[in-house]
């Protein structure tokens, strides 16, 4: 895997030096960029590539949630912040993770594990398999064997004929990392495999394994064009 091109953003010299600091101690890690200023940032990326976001949450000249409305999904994130209340705005936006301040190096090497995780899925994401961790384990699931994947409040069932697994993830980040040719999201609670579709009824879809599954008023269209 190549290496993952970083930039830190935070209104705070201490916090960036340190951040700084352990990103320069993670082999596949690339510090690319930093600044006190997010609208540097911004600019930054508009010229330049990086694939991973450090970012603080409270900036006074923009916050972090407006900075990543801003530059949207096409890069990952992940947050910086002093107030937990903050981490479950953040993870609305699909960020890998969160850092409580003061961030030990303990728990940022979590954060960067999990990030290369995430970057390593989506190498992946036209092969026929990744890997998810569930139950303090990491578990090898085919593509061609999840039946749905529903959402559980800050969690995901992966579902699949032998059993299912639940992990600290989102529906949306799951959505960017299965293939598009074969899965689909039909409501904002799940995710199907178009090829373990049985029937399509007005207001629901029922699975081969007999699993009814709602249609969201919002997801009918995507749904009929991927199936048409």
């Amino acid at each position: 895997m190549d290496k993952i091109k970083c930039i830190v953003v935070d209104d705070e010299p201490l916090a960036i030096s340190l951040l700084e600091s352990y990103v320069q101690k993670i082999p596949l890690f690339e510090l690319v960029f930093s600044t006190e200023n997010p609208i540097l940032a911004v600019e930054y990326l508009q010229h330049h590539e990086a694939d991973l976001i450090f970012l603080d949450i409270q900036m006074p000249e923009l916050t972090g949630i407006n900075f990543m409305k801003i530059i949207g999904d096409r890069k990952k994130y992940i947050l910086t912040t002093a107030y937990s209340e903050y981490a479950l705005e953040g993870y609305e936006h699909n960020i890998i993770d969160y850092l409580l301040k003061p961030v030990s190096f303990e728990r940022f090497y979590k954060s960067a594990e999990k990030a290369q995780e995430r970057f390593q899925i989506h190498e992946n994401k036209e092969g026929s398999h990744f890997f998810v961790k569930s139950s303090g384990r990491q578990h090898r699931i085919g593509f061609e064997d999840i039946l749905y994947v529903e959402s559980i409040k800050d969690y995901v069932n992966i579902r699949t004929n032998e059993q299912e697994y639940i992990v600290l993830d989102t529906l949306k980040s799951m959505e960017q990392q299965l293939p598009e040719s074969s899965f689909v999201r039909i409501h904002k609670s799940f995710i199907i495999n178009l090829n373990r579709i049985k029937e399509v009824a007005a207001r629901k879809i029922i699975l081969a394994s007999g699993k009814e599954i709602p249609i969201g008023e919002s997801y009918r269209m995507n749904l009929l064009n991927k199936i048409r």
